[in-house]
């Protein structure tokens, strides 16, 4: 009878173990990675989600000791390369990168091919902060002179995009409806066009990332304004952000960082996170980041979570308040 009590004492923890062995949890700690990962960008190679992920992920990986292969599938402001990561297998081998425009695609579509609960927030890589541009054609040197001349001069103003339902497009809506100045929407496709129609005098302001307008500012051919980001952006001390313009609270800085399949254990998720953490905040790819116009961040999941959170509360106001579709 005793023989009979340890042998099933040793089968039921032999099922215990087996069982633990093939939680998630324990594969993700003992096991991942094991094979390459892939990153899904939802954009075209160049742009910045596809130059923040190979920079990050140039680190994570060689701290990993696996490859990390950037997919690249744009397409229907990036809802296309994120449908596909939503249906991908939740076993820690699929991520997908995203802007801020992850966001605002939740109220720009009365349908996705996902929801929100089909994905993992991971972490928030970096900060990608928007600077208000005017064309020299425009008599205005600051947000204020930029708001008494679209007062004075009802449907003069235009504001340039990198296309319908961008952070920018967002942004350039919003200072229409708080200053109440008549600003007409002019959508490019991507960013890269929006600079010459400035320097042409094509449209009248644009909201932009930093590196790519500001040696045009410098050689006097386009201002630049304010800057839509809590802080005054460190390598450009003298701009003034759009708090301090006169619109209190508005920050409206773009963002770009990693999501996972719901339903990948939650190790390799935290795991991920601390991967990326490490990686933003090491001297040589902060210094990247930055040179390039981000801001490092590397957040926790929470973080990122409650950050998406605000900003889709965010832009379904501004795409409301605007009559704004993509469908």
């Amino acid at each position: 009878m005793r023989i009979k009590r340890q042998a099933a004492r040793a089968a039921c923890g032999m099922a215990v173990a087996i069982a633990t062995l093939s939680t998630p949890s324990a594969f993700a700690a003992d096991a991942w990675p094991s094979k390459p990962i892939k990153v899904i960008v939802p954009y075209t190679p160049g742009g910045s989600t596809d130059t923040v992920s190979r920079v990050v992920f140039e680190r994570v990986s060689q701290s990993l000791g696996q490859p990390i292969i950037i997919e690249n599938k744009p397409g229907a402001n990036s809802t296309l390369g994120v449908g596909v990561a939503a249906r991908s297998a939740p076993d820690g081998y699929t991520f997908v990168s995203v802007l801020a425009a992850y966001s605002a695609n939740m109220s720009l579509y009365s349908k996705l091919s996902y929801k929100p609960s089909d994905l993992t927030p991971v972490a928030e890589m970096a900060e990608l902060p928007l600077f208000l541009f005017a064309s020299k054609k425009v008599p205005a040197r600051s947000v204020g002179e930029l708001v008494d001349y679209g007062r004075k001069h009802p449907d003069a103003l235009t504001f340039g995009s990198s296309g319908v339902g961008s952070s920018a497009h967002l942004t350039g809506e919003r200072l229409a409806m708080e200053s109440k100045v008549r600003m007409t929407h002019v959508p490019y496709n991507g960013s890269a066009p929006i600079l010459p129609a400035l320097v042409a005098g094509e449209v009248s302001v644009a909201f932009d990332p930093l590196l790519v307008p500001m040696p045009h500012v410098k050689s006097g051919k386009i201002n630049v304004l304010a800057v839509a980001s809590a802080k005054r952006w460190p390598g450009e001390p003298n701009i003034p952000t759009m708090e301090e313009s006169g619109f209190p609270g508005f920050i409206m800085s773009s963002w770009t960082g990693l999501l996972a399949p719901a339903g990948t254990p939650q190790p390799v998720v935290d795991r991920m996170a601390k991967e990326i953490a490490a990686a933003t905040r090491s001297p040589d790819v902060a210094k990247k980041l930055t040179e390039l116009g981000f801001i490092p961040v590397g957040s926790t999941p929470d973080e990122f979570r409650k950050l998406i959170e605000r900003d889709t509360t965010r832009y379904a106001q501004i795409v409301k308040a605007g009559k704004i579709t993509l469908d």
